[in-house]
Order: structure tokens, then C-alpha cells, then sequence
């Protein structure tokens, strides 16, 4: 059974913490659109199920919206305390650099006078009397991380293209240089989240941290792709509004990135033109395949449309704006699959919902996506031209190899349930507690 559908007791509830967090990823989603995901889900878990005593002070670039404020399902987060800071990203690689200082500053204040300001209304107190002495820890999952932090740090590292593609990520001496001291204080964070078993693995290899600092704690499935969802009933993707999709396609969610491997399956499309359609295929079933490409900017699809047009196979892409998890949901749940070729791929969340939406999934054979397609999807290595082409003929035209796909996903969900954003935030709240917790004993030797 995969770790989708396994569902542990629930565990003790944890001592509760204050938490020093920075939501910077959700002001511009489009920029880190999985760990803006990934920040939306835990705090609507944290919100919807509030640990007496828990508290958080919220970090946001100074400029932009507050999201804690604007997101009615984060309207129960106790915020206690909020603090703008400057828009480092216009400094671009300069920023790996100023970052870790800049956080190092906002993490001390809390410690010292948050309770003060909460009390003089300094972006209200939803804790309902949180207490102002709980242990504090910082939490970040944007890449940026407090150097020198004089608070207990965790980092949920979402990412580790930088490290594994370096002539992409580190071409200039700034980008280098701020990389190898992100890498170095992320050594010496307290706790280090990472989403698989591959991803921990990849941060040993690559950055050194000790295994004793690693937690792997798996995503889960938003609740919309969830089986019964009413409002992503099969079919559905056929009613979104203004789409004009495909009657059979597949879907891609297509950042360009050079982080997806778009010239391979750009390469694996042309050949399927070239071999010409399949003997045997049903006359109904069109050919090549088609793929709505989804969860692209404008940017994106430019560049996209750029890359295809000397394969000549732009006409098989389509692409839909930007859509809201529900109707993302909708059409994933109305595609024959969900396709993800990737040369780096440490968080897997695309892949985790539509295997828990039933539907199967093509992917590259590297980070976390073996992991989260289990038996659900055909895996490729990456930078395979042939295989991947073979692949797409396979999930686009072999109705019994689909329907087996299919059925593997529909049956990762076991009889107890899915695993649920609710144990997501569960397993980061006990490991809260346990950072907390050494942070006090080591004080206490230390006095």
C-alpha cells in the first residue's frame, strides 16, 4: 500500500509552540506556486483544528497583501503578531545573501516584545490569550532561512534543483556564493522537513545534513481531488466554464522551468507524428496525443509555444489559465492522465492528487515522484526521448494497461482513509515540540 493510503493513529497531541512564520511564497504564488500550496494547506490544517496556546507571528513582504488576513480559511490561525519586511527578491541572486540576515533580525523580536505588541493590537490577537511565554521557534519553507538564528530553526525544503542542476542555479558568483551559505545554514538548522524519502536522501548527498536533523513528513492530497468530492464529481472537467478541452487529453502542468523536461517530451511528441498512427487504434481515439498544459503563466505558455515550434507539434498543446484548486481538480479528474517529466522533482504534490483523484500518471523516474506514483503511473528516466514516447503511446491508446493504472490509484486510498493535510500539520506540530524541547534542554545544561 502506498503511504497515500496509509492512515496512523492519531498520535498525542503536541505541547504547543509559537511560531516565527514566513508566508512571503504565498503573496506572489506564482513565483513558488508549490511551496505557496504547500503553506496554503498546513495553515488552513492549523486553522481548522487550533492547538490551545499555539500561536504564530507572521512574516510578509512589506508592499503586498497579507494573506493570513485575506484567506477566509485561515480566518481561526491565532496570528499574534505580524512584521513587513523589505522586497529582497529585487536584489534576485543578491537576495540568497541578504535573506538569512534580514530573517535573522525579524526572528529576535518575537522573543523579546511580540507579546507587547499583540497586546497593544499590532495585528490583533486571534490567539484568544495565548500565552505570551511559550517556547518560539522559526518555521520557513521559501528557500530562506535565518543565519545565526537565536531561535531554534525548521526549514521545510521543498527544492533541491539548486544543488542538483548547479550550471542552472549557481551560473553567476552571487548566485554561487548565496547557494553554498543557504546549503551551509541549513546544515546547522534544528530540523530539516522534507517531503519523501528520496528528498531526504538527496539532502545527505547534497548538502550534508545529518540524518539525525531529517524528518520526512509525505504531503497529502488536497481535499478536492479526494474521492466523493462533490464539487469534483467525474466529468466535471467537461463543465468548467469558457475551456475548450480536448475530448481525450492529457494534462501537464507546465511551469517552464528548468527544472521539467520539456525539450524530451517536446522531442516525444514529434516522433509520435513521425510514426504515424497506431494499427488497431480505435477510429474514435484521436492521434497524436493532446495535453492541456495547466498552472502556467502567460510567461510560461510564450515560452512554451517558443520551445514547440521547431518540433511542430504546437497544435497538440492547449492551454487554460490559471485555475482554482476545485476546477484544477475537475481537470485532472477528466484527463486519461497526468503527465510530469522532470529532471528535478523533490516535492511531488501534482502527482499525490491526481493518484488520489484516480487518475494515472506518466513521470520521470527521479526525486519524489517514484514515490508518490507507486503502482498508479509509468515512470521513465528522464532525458529518454524514446521511452517517454512510448510511455504517452501506452497511456494514451492500451485501454487495459490505463484501466490497471487507474484501478492502482483508485486502490492507494485504503479502507481507513487518505492521509489528510490534518496529519500533515499534525506531524509538523510534534515536530515542533520536539525542536522546542531540545532547545529548552540545551539551555538548560547550558545554565
Amino acid at each position: 500500500m502506498s503511504r497515500l493510503g496509509q492512515k496512523r493513529q492519531a498520535p498525542p497531541r503536541p505541547d504547543p509552540a509559537r511560531v516565527v512564520l514566513d508566508v512571503r511564497p504565498l503573496q506572489e504564488s506564482d513565483r513558488s506556486p508549490g511551496t505557496a500550496d504547500y503553506l496554503e494547506a498546513i495553515l488552513a490544517a492549523f486553522a481548522a483544528d487550533p492547538l490551545p496556546g499555539e500561536s504564530f507571528v507572521i512574516l510578509t513582504q512589506a508592499g503586498l497583501p497579507d494573506p493570513t488576513v485575506e484567506m477566509s480559511e485561515l480566518a481561526g490561525l491565532p496570528v499574534v503578531g505580524r512584521r513587513s519586511l523589505p522586497p529582497t527578491r529585487l536584489l534576485r541572486s543578491g537576495a540568497l545573501t541578504t535573506d538569512p540576515f534580514l530573517l535573522r533580525s525579524a526572528s529576535v523580536a518575537p522573543t523579546l516584545r511580540w507579546g507587547r505588541l499583540a497586546g497593544a493590537g499590532a495585528g490583533g490577537d486571534r490567539a484568544g490569550g495565548a500565552p505570551t511565554d511559550a517556547p518560539t521557534l522559526f518555521h520557513t519553507a521559501s528557500g530562506s532561512v535565518p543565519i545565526m538564528s537565536r531561535l531554534p530553526v525548521a526549514v521545510t525544503l521543498l527544492d533541491l534543483a539548486p544543488w542538483e542542476l548547479p550550471r542552472t542555479f549557481q551560473r553567476s558568483p552571487a548566485a554561487r556564493f548565496g547557494q553554498r551559505l543557504r546549503a551551509r545554514i541549513l546544515r546547522d538548522a534544528s530540523v530539516v522537513i522534507v517531503p519523501s524519502e528520496a528528498a531526504a536522501a538527496g539532502a545527505r548527498r547534497l548538502l550534508g545534513i545529518r540524518p539525525s536533523r531529517l524528518r520526512v513528513v509525505p504531503l497529502a492530497p488536497r481535499a478536492a481531488f479526494l474521492p466523493g468530492d462533490a464539487v469534483a464529481a467525474p466529468g466535471a472537467a467537461l463543465t468548467l466554464p469558457n475551456l475548450d478541452l480536448p475530448a481525450r487529453y492529457l494534462v501537464h502542468p507546465g511551469r517552464f522551468d528548468a527544472r521539467t523536461d520539456l525539450e524530451t517530451l517536446l522531442g516525444a511528441l514529434a516522433s509520435l507524428v513521425s510514426a504515424g498512427r497506431p494499427p488497431g487504434l480505435a477510429t474514435d481515439v484521436p492521434w497524436p496525443p493532446r495535453i492541456v498544459v495547466a498552472d502556467a503563466s502567460p510567461d510560461d505558455r510564450a515560452e512554451i509555444a517558443r520551445a514547440a515550434a521547431p518540433f511542430g507539434v504546437g497544435e497538440l498543446l492547449s492551454y487554460v489559465p490559471h485555475l482554482g484548486v476545485v476546477q484544477l481538480a475537475a481537470l485532472v479528474r477528466g484527463a486519461r492522465a497526468l503527465l510530469v517529466p522532470m529532471i528535478s522533482a523533490t516535492a511531488a504534490q501534482p502527482v499525490v492528487d491526481a493518484v488520489a483523484a484516480g487518475v494515472p500518471v506518466v513521470a520521470s523516474s527521479v526525486g519524489g515522484l517514484p514515490e508518490a506514483v507507486g503502482g498508479a503511473g509509468l515512470l521513465v528516466r528522464p532525458r529518454d526521448e524514446r521511452r517517454l514516447a512510448a510511455a504517452l503511446a501506452t497511456i494514451w491508446s492500451d485501454d487495459a494497461v490505463h484501466e490497471r493504472l487507474a484501478a492502482a490509484a483508485r486502490s492507494s486510498i485504503g479502507p481507513s482513509g487518505p492521509r489528510t493535510w490534518s496529519d500533515v500539520a499534525t506531524d509538523t506540530r510534534m515536530i515542533y515540540a520536539s525542536v522546542v524541547r531540545s532547545a529548552l534542554a540545551g539551555a538548560a545544561v547550558g545554565d
